[in-house]
């Protein structure tokens, strides 16, 4: 198996190449063209503005999908303060589901990953570090408020003051508890946002994640909610495959 790993192939032409049974993870296609393909099946997963196929932009009919599928999807870009206060318990209650539905596989289970994504454990350690960053660090202006149990993304350089232990086995009591912690500060802090603080920026200093800039308070804030709707649904998938194990 050929493998390219942290390599810079912007601007590469692959023609008359054979990709059956690729896997492209944690790729950048800014602009790419996929000219002349065939699959019988092709799954995508990622983030995508515009998503053209044979001339039609599909991304409009798959967020109509989803939203369909997920009522809740709708309810995740809030334009007013009152938009998280209703997307957020939401959340809350999907979440506690989800654990009760993890907490009767074994903990060796929940340490498992599926496919090479994140086990459901180290996703709970990643969703610790999401309020972190850009919650308490970005925007109540706590410099370093991460635990060593936060677990960043996985392509995400070292940072100064940024914990790093992907090999780290914490038990599932001792994630909940920490991130029981980080759900009651959102929580709170929903409850008191205003449409002011909403439209206003936050300036964040020193070594980090995120790093040193001006950011505005809406872009922190749909970080934190757009991070829990893809990872909740990532943990479903993949308690799924658990589960039938």
């Amino acid at each position: 198996m050929v493998e390219f790993r942290n390599e810079d192939l912007s601007g590469s032409v692959f023609d008359d190449v054979n990709l059956s049974g690729a896997l492209l993870h944690n790729v950048l296609l800014t602009d790419a063209t996929i000219r002349g393909a065939w699959a019988e099946r092709l799954r995508l997963d990622g983030g995508f503005g515009q998503l053209v196929v044979n001339g039609v932009d599909v991304m409009p009919l798959l967020n109509a999908e989803l939203a369909r599928q997920h009522p809740e999807y709708a309810l995740l870009e809030p334009d007013d303060s009152d938009g998280y206060r209703e997307i957020w318990p939401v959340l809350e209650a999907q979440w506690a589901t989800t654990v009760a539905r993890a907490s009767s596989l074994s903990e060796e289970l929940l340490h498992e990953r599926v496919d090479g994504e994140w086990s459901f454990i180290e996703t709970l350690r990643h969703m610790l570090f999401v309020t972190d960053a850009w919650l308490r660090r970005a925007v109540l202006g706590e410099p370093s408020p991460y635990d060593r149990l936060d677990l960043r993304h996985d392509e995400m350089p070292s940072l100064e003051g940024v914990p790093h232990d992907p090999d780290a086995r914490p038990s599932l009591a001792e994630v909940l508890r920490l991130r029981e912690e980080r759900v009651t500060i959102v929580r709170d802090f929903f409850a008191g946002l205003t449409d002011e603080q909403l439209a206003g920026e936050t300036t964040v200093t020193g070594p980090g994640y995120p790093e040193a800039g001006t950011y505005t308070v809406q872009r922190c804030l749909r970080a934190v909610i757009d991070e829990e709707w893809w990872h909740h649904r990532f943990a479903e998938r993949d308690l799924t495959e658990l589960e039938r194990r």
